[in-house]
């Protein structure tokens, strides 16, 4: 049970928030995303760039009245990892209440 079984790409605060989010929504827009975790525009492109690298994140172009918006969702390795994660973090915290004897 060792916290480095996921790569540095995925298990990073601000891309495991963006992989949460997708998770939890789906898709979202870049705007969106900006929006609900306050970043610049170059920081979040910079960790949707990584996440898209690697495998995590898709992106797709739709066109919203008059424009275009950049919409990312998770791949199915994504989605797999971020179950993967879930499981581990479940482990952990069952691994613990049976350390300390259940609730505190």
């Amino acid at each position: 049970m060792l916290y480095t079984q996921f790569d540095q790409v995925f298990f990073e605060r601000t891309r495991l928030s963006l992989i949460t989010i997708l998770y939890r929504d789906g898709r979202a827009s870049f705007l969106g995303l900006k929006r609900a975790l306050g970043l610049t525009d170059g920081a979040l492109y910079a960790h949707l760039e990584k996440l898209v690298r690697a495998g995590y994140v898709g992106k797709e172009k739709e066109l919203v009245g008059d424009g275009v918006q950049t919409v990312y969702f998770l791949t199915k390795k994504g989605r797999r990892e971020f179950q993967r994660y879930l499981s581990f973090v479940e482990e952990v915290l069952s691994h613990r209440s049976t350390l300390d004897g259940g609730d505190r």
